[in-house]
């Protein structure tokens, strides 16, 4: 693995120089796909046209799309000389990602029931951007991010470790009250309660945007602010359209209940 990037990169400076570039560029795109989705919902799901031509099992697809997020940073990890690893600070942010990516490409495809079919398109740009992000997280913060010693105990990171915990818990419990919504053999669709689907209707949507913004903060660079940014763009588009859904599809959908923010939004 360092001879590859050995080959991409003259020097540190000027791949750190990249990392740097790439986080910026994330956020640039974050906010064209924020103006995108003013307009249109992302093709997945529940949204996704049935005369897509070319469809992926759903299963399939969060297995294989999800898979580089793990991959390509256990790769850096593991087969690089990686000394900023052996740092607790970096330890413990590196640990963040790898929490969620183990669950949600490792576990989570494979609890999924049902589920509509990705479009190949979608499909193919989730690879994608895995990749692209699974590299830049991970190569910076094993290779060189530089924290104080005393960073774990800095307020920020103590307050981004407990958002990241708080949305990560909250995200897996809400996927599990969406996977058991129906009863063996049963279809259709159903209005989530329990958790905070009491409160609004991208419930797991909030988590994972929590669960990002918290690494942000512990990870505080551009690349895991990027990271946030995106994620928070996306993910309330989806929270939103959600929300709309399933105001049009019952009516008896609870009035008080909020897209994405509970009591507010």
């Amino acid at each position: 693995m360092d001879a590859i990037l050995s080959r991409l990169f003259s020097s540190e400076e000027e791949e750190l120089y990249v990392l740097d570039c790439l986080g910026y560029f994330m956020i640039v795109m974050a906010a064209c796909t924020f103006v995108a989705l003013l307009f249109q919902d992302v093709p997945y799901g529940r949204y996704a046209p049935s005369t897509a031509r070319f469809r992926v099992d759903a299963r399939i697809a969060w297995f294989v799309q999800e898979l580089p997020a793990f991959l390509v940073p256990f790769c850096l990890v593991v087969w690089t000389s990686s000394a900023k690893t052996s740092l607790l600070p970096n330890q413990l942010v590196i640990s963040m990602y790898f929490c969620h990516y183990i669950q949600r490409s490792l576990i989570y495809p494979f609890l999924i029931r049902g589920g509509k079919p990705t479009p190949l398109d979608s499909f193919v740009l989730a690879i994608m951007f895995c990749m692209y992000n699974g590299y830049m997280q991970i190569r910076y913060l094993s290779h060189y991010a530089d924290y104080p010693a005393h960073w774990v105990t800095h307020p920020r990171f103590i307050a981004g470790s407990v958002l990241w915990l708080v949305g990560w818990l909250v995200n897996m419990h809400s996927d599990h009250i969406l996977r058991n919504l129906r009863k063996p053999g049963e279809t259709g669709y159903k209005i989530p309660t329990g958790g905070l689907f009491e409160y609004v209707s991208g419930a797991n949507f909030l988590g994972e945007i929590t669960e990002w913004a918290g690494f942000a903060l512990a990870g505080y660079s551009v690349h895991s602010t990027a990271f946030a940014i995106s994620t928070a763009v996306v993910l309330s588009s989806r929270a939103v359209s959600h929300h709309k859904w399933y105001h049009a599809k019952f009516e008896d959908y609870p009035k008080s209940r909020k897209a994405l923010i509970p009591f507010l939004l």
